[in-house]
């Protein structure tokens, strides 16, 4: 097979991503940006700056700037000079809790967008959860409109509804576009990032600077969560907020503020491709919902193939170079995912069925992802959330997938980022919905069984322990954890949420609330 050929089949499975209605309105005579044009006075200037003409003032201590029709508030930094925050502040989604949104501008040509909202009861005090979803490639707009933001997209599109059960009911929390071109993010010159360790050191500077402008948030405790190809991306993106929180305690710098990093949440996600790899063939042959006979030649293939595909992406460990990756990757997709791709069920919930057709349910199996694009392309929408109108929205870059898989990126074993984090304190909570057949829940319960920890011998011992919901009192699940002594959520906690998919905030989002709120609140899962 021709490498174009088999990267076009893989990124044509992304690793996306995870009280009464109302739809939420906006009236477009009152924006940020309007609202913000009234105070502009004799004291703004007019500047080139290499590629456009930007309008600059300053009104009560604040430094803003205009630029192609958007008004936005800029945060600067001294120990960060190659990076800008740009803000705006809308009223959609949940206008009754404060937004930001906008650009973390890196060196003048990277550009990645985000959207905050505060916590829908004590702001204050509630953590702050920064969210990414996975691909690579896919906008963490599906995260926010598809499955725990304040918002669900509806009517195909034309509108948003109220969600009761967003994850901003106890916690302030950041939806964040990257790498470059995923979503609203953008390069000036159109390039891609293709590796995730790139992404760290961005995301860290997006802290500070958030940080620095509005310290209210800096002293809460932050939880770096990520789904999908994002049990790839956190831990990298972990580690550099690990290592910079070491050397700042070494060479302190009163600008320079501690993230409070208490946990990273790992949602469905890539972490050990050697160990989940492995769990294929377990899982769709002898799983909750077995997609072959477990005698049967399909599940003979897959098994024959197995030790090759591990081979592959053990070499990949050991050389850490595209040489080694790429060959992984291609190897073990096509021979061990690509024959479920024919089946015609939904990867991301084995249960269904997937009709890929526009008219069905679209590329990615779910229609609410077109519904997405539409609303976000909505002209009004757009200069609302400081986004270019002119700019057009995908839930998933193709391009950005296969720059990424090109590389072997997903075959990098993340979880050894892990291990230093986890025994200076870091929480590590691991969750997967038991019907999805892209990052089964098998082979993550066995990677994190797996994880050379403190707390290892303690939760290679640990039994499943039923998981039942405060609001309904029903089983949602089961949990394995160790440390906290069973008076804490654990310090590494897996959960195996029943009769859900891929996006378990979507299949089951009151048992999502309460596994998140139980999470970040450090109460146990079990009691």
């Amino acid at each position: 097979m021709r490498l174009s050929s088999a990267l076009t089949i893989l990124s044509a499975f992304p690793l996306v991503l995870c009280a009464s209605e109302y739809q939420v309105v906006f009236d477009a005579s009152s924006t940020w940006n309007e609202v913000q044009d009234s105070v502009v006075n004799e004291s703004s200037q007019l500047l080139w700056d290499g590629k456009q003409t930007i309008q600059k003032w300053i009104k009560d201590g604040k430094e803003f700037v205009k630029q192609k029709g958007l008004v936005y508030e800029l945060i600067t930094h001294p120990s960060f000079t190659d990076y800008q925050l740009r803000t705006t502040e809308p009223k959609l989604c949940d206008p009754s809790v404060k937004q930001l949104s906008g650009y973390l501008d890196i060196a003048d040509d990277k550009h990645l967008f985000f959207w905050f909202f505060e916590a829908r009861h004590n702001p204050k005090e509630a953590p702050l959860i920064l969210w990414l979803n996975g691909g690579p490639g896919c906008s963490s707009s599906t995260g926010l409109l598809f499955e725990l933001g304040p918002c669900s997209v509806a009517d195909q599109g034309k509108n948003v509804t109220f969600n009761p059960y967003s994850w901003n009911t106890h916690a302030n929390i950041i939806f964040l576009d990257q790498p470059v071109n995923v979503g609203f993010s953008y390069a000036e010159d159109g390039t891609s990032v293709n590796n995730s360790p790139a992404a760290g050191k961005d995301v860290y500077a997006l802290l500070e600077l958030f940080f620095d402008r509005f310290p209210q948030y800096s002293k809460l405790p932050f939880h770096l969560a990520a789904e999908s190809y994002g049990g790839t991306y956190a831990p990298n993106i972990a580690k550099v907020i690990y290592d910079e929180n070491k050397q700042l305690s070494l060479s302190p710098n009163p600008r320079i503020r501690k993230i409070n990093l208490a946990s990273v949440i790992l949602a469905n996600g890539l972490t050990d491709p050697y160990v989940q790899m492995g769990a294929i063939a377990d899982y769709v042959c002898d799983g909750p919902y077995p997609v072959y006979d477990t005698d049967g030649p399909e599940c003979q293939s897959l098994r024959t193939k197995t030790p090759t595909c591990q081979r592959l992406i053990k070499s990949c460990y050991q050389f850490n170079s595209r040489f080694t990756c790429l060959p992984a990757n291609l190897y073990c997709n096509v021979q061990l995912m690509g024959p479920l791709m024919q089946t015609g069920l939904n990867p991301y919930d084995v249960r269904r069925k997937c009709d890929r057709s526009k008219e069905g349910d679209g590329p990615l199996c779910y229609k609410q992802m077109q519904w997405i694009e539409t609303w976000l392309n909505n002209a009004n929408v757009k200069a609302e959330i400081g986004v270019d109108p002119v700019m057009e929205f995908e839930a998933c870059n193709m391009e950005v997938n296969r720059a990424f898989t090109g590389q072997g990126d997903g075959m990098h074993n993340s979880a050894l980022l892990l291990p230093d984090l986890i025994n200076d304190g870091v929480r590590l909570l691991v969750y997967a919905g038991n019907a999805d057949m892209m990052c089964n829940y098998m082979g993550n319960e066995r990677w994190v069984e797996l994880l050379e920890t403190q707390f290892h011998a303690e939760f290679a011992a640990s039994k499943s322990i039923p998981w039942i919901t405060r609001s309904t009192a029903k089983l949602a699940g089961e949990v394995r954890t160790a440390g906290g002594g069973g008076f804490t959520a654990g310090n590494v906690t897996f959960v195996n949420v029943h009769e859900a998919g891929h996006m378990v905030p979507y299949d089951q989002p009151q048992a999502a609330l309460d596994l998140i709120t139980r999470w970040i609140m450090d109460i146990p899962l079990t009691n």
